[in-house]
């Protein structure tokens, strides 16, 4: 991860962490493994203790702003702690590669 993605990531978790309450926090993909393009998104895995419609919207909302202040975008996976650890979502690919591969911040 370069030095500006995790500056974006950063900003990304503080703004975000005056909204919701943040179980875990990690980029993962391209920029998390280094091969991100100039163009490329920035994968974002967001685990809250709870979330409903307007919380989830409202973190898009952040990440979109965020995003358009640093001229990328970013793209939010977002999880309540109940989905990680208690439902089938928990043995899911996508969440044990980002658990193995993402980069926590």
């Amino acid at each position: 991860m370069t030095q500006k993605d995790y500056k974006i990531a950063k900003e990304l978790k503080e703004r975000l962490a005056k909204v919701v309450q943040l179980v875990d926090f990690r980029i993962f993909g391209s920029r998390a493994r280094g091969e991100a393009e100039e163009y490329s998104d920035m994968d974002v895995f967001i685990e809250a203790e709870h979330i409903d419609k307007g919380l989830e919207d409202n973190i898009y909302h952040i990440a979109w702003e965020v995003g358009l202040e640093y001229s990328v975008f970013i793209s939010p996976l977002v999880f309540s702690r109940y989905e990680i650890v208690d439902s089938p979502l928990r043995v899911s690919p996508i969440v044990k590669n980002i658990e193995e591969e993402g980069v926590k911040i």
